[in-house]
């Protein structure tokens, strides 16, 4: 197992010291990863920068979202670090870590990011964080309790359909298959697949099984 390249951007020194701490442990991985630190969204572009022009990757970015901004190529915050990390190394997982929980702005990041890991601050602790991160690295996505539930809330409160868009839910939960709904839904079958086609695409950008879809509302409380 190679090591890891993990850039870390908080304004903090302490919590950056705090995180390199927590993943140099055997349990998070063998080989003790190389981290990159960084304090503020200028420190944080040179760095990422250097990376790509020494050809090495960046496998892991713990970003604070909250950042002092570097106004010449408008980065403003941790968001726009993310941005530039998607674009330059497409293979890295990105974990955002935010005190911010208001649900418009965390459907934005969501929609405009969709991190690997998406964390409020509050809800993890030292014993926690390792866990997420090998988690995350292993190929799973992760979003807090906070987080959640600022979805939960934007979806209950902005969920564009009716009765009949709930019973195919249920259904489809029930392990119901798409070509016999039919004969539960007095809707035609393109009617159905559309709705269904809209249901995904509100609870996941339009991307994933009837497996992903059923898990994702049980997660929002919708089922």
């Amino acid at each position: 197992m190679k090591s890891l390249n993990i850039l870390i951007v908080d304004d903090h020194p302490m919590t950056v010291d705090s995180y390199t701490n927590l993943l140099s442990d055997n349990d998070f991985q063998k080989n003790t990863p190389k981290f990159i630190k960084s304090y503020n969204c200028q420190d944080a572009y040179t760095k990422i920068f250097f990376h790509l022009k020494q050809n090495t990757t960046i496998d892991l970015a713990l970003l604070d979202i909250s950042l002092p901004p570097y106004k010449e190529f408008n980065i403003e915050n941790g968001i726009d670090l993310a941005l530039l990390i998607r674009k330059k190394f497409t293979n890295c997982k990105i974990v955002l870590l935010t005190m911010h929980s208001e649900p418009l702005t965390v459907d934005t990041i969501i929609k405009k990011i969709n991190p690997e890991g998406f964390v409020s601050k509050s809800d993890i602790n030292f014993e926690l964080f390792p866990i997420i991160c090998k988690k995350i690295m292993d190929g799973d996505t992760f979003r807090s309790t906070t987080i959640l539930e600022s979805q939960r809330e934007l979806f209950q409160k902005n969920i564009n359909w009716d009765k009949h868009d709930s019973q195919i839910l249920i259904l489809i939960s029930q392990g119901t298959k798409t070509v016999n709904l039919p004969d539960y839904i007095p809707l035609s079958m393109s009617a159905i697949e559309k709705r269904k086609a809209n249901i995904k695409e509100q609870l996941l950008m339009g991307k994933g099984s009837d497996r992903d879809l059923i898990t994702k509302a049980k997660k929002l409380g919708l089922l």
